[in-house]
């Protein structure tokens, strides 16, 4: 893993360790067999008393001192909804499902770090497959940015931005960056394949 800093931002440009799947690519219409398959995923975490958080596809650093994030992808969100369900004792009805199936965005999640409480507002946020640009269509930002665990040190704060992707506007087997544009200049970049995402 590779860190250089911009400015006040740190930044990781990382390969991410996503969930495998039988589908081989982020599936934009999950078949039925794949949908049982990530319903099982979920139950089973449920059973060894994981939390739903450990079925996202991370990317970047893990820790609070490293950029990093996850993004929620049909089936991730599937497996999710099993475990949330499971650790109450229910199963997920077949609206449950159908409202997950049917999404039509991605969910995109990232966390960077800087040193003023403000420095995140209006960042923006891109996925980039080769050259071809994906605009978000929602994107949420902290307005303010929470302490980091050595504020009052270099790097002192943490922004998440959240940010929806229509899946018709990108490739969901494609190489892909995503980039985070902070309103401070520089930028921050986690590199994926999203071919290997389910």
């Amino acid at each position: 893993m590779k860190f250089r800093a911009y400015g006040s931002v740190w930044i990781a440009v990382v390969w991410t360790c996503g969930f495998v799947c039988p589908s081989a690519a982020i599936e934009v219409r999950p078949a039925q067999a794949q949908v049982q398959l990530a319903l099982d995923r979920g139950k089973a975490a449920a059973a060894h008393r994981q939390a739903p958080e450990a079925m996202y596809a991370r990317f970047g650093s893990g820790d609070d001192l490293h950029a990093g994030g996850f993004l929620v992808t049909k089936l991730g969100a599937l497996s999710v909804l099993a475990t949330h369900m499971a650790l109450r004792g229910l199963e997920p009805s077949a609206a449950d499902i159908a409202q997950v199936t049917e999404t039509p965005t991605m969910l995109v999640s990232a966390v960077i770090l800087g040193d003023s409480p403000s420095f995140a507002v209006n960042s923006y946020i891109v996925l980039d497959q080769g050259g071809r640009i994906a605009k978000p269509a929602t994107v949420r930002v902290d307005g303010q940015a929470g302490r980091s665990s050595v504020w009052p040190k270099s790097p002192k704060f943490r922004a998440k931005i959240v940010a929806t992707f229509r899946y018709s506007d990108f490739d969901p087997n494609a190489q892909t960056t995503i980039t985070v544009f902070p309103t401070i200049g520089g930028e921050v970049s986690f590199k994926l394949n999203f071919a290997e995402i389910d």
